[in-house]
């Protein structure tokens, strides 16, 4: 069992910065990454970055260069700093635990209870 808690949200203007946190606890064998999604009004969850245990990460190309996923192990916490925080940013942020195989990501039930970020103009 995974237990995910993020943590960061908040309100923030146009140009902004906001640091997400995803506080992990728990383990299953098979699962050897987390990743960072967004749901916005109306729409489905979205993937916009992941992270590995072994550091490889990917970014969906719409935050490359805005939004950086990092991790401290000791912690067992994963970050998402988001810069430069546009208006269309405004969703629930989510991180999930999965796995990465062969340069994809496989996501799991494993949820947290989500953040909302809002973005104003």
């Amino acid at each position: 069992q995974v237990q995910l808690v993020e943590s960061g949200g908040g309100f923030v203007q146009a140009g902004g910065s906001l640091r997400l946190s995803c506080a992990a606890s728990g383990s299953t064998p098979n699962l050897n990454a987390i990743a960072w999604y967004r749901q916005l009004p109306g729409q489905r969850r979205e993937l916009i970055a992941t992270i590995s245990t072994g550091g490889e990460i990917t970014y969906v190309d719409f935050v490359k260069g805005r939004f950086t996923i990092s991790r401290d192990s000791a912690k067992n916490t994963v970050y998402l700093q988001m810069n430069d925080l546009e208006p269309e940013d405004t969703a629930v942020y989510y991180c999930n635990a999965g796995r990465r195989l062969g340069g994809s990501y496989y996501g799991t039930d494993y949820w947290g209870q989500g953040t909302q970020v809002t973005v104003s103009s």
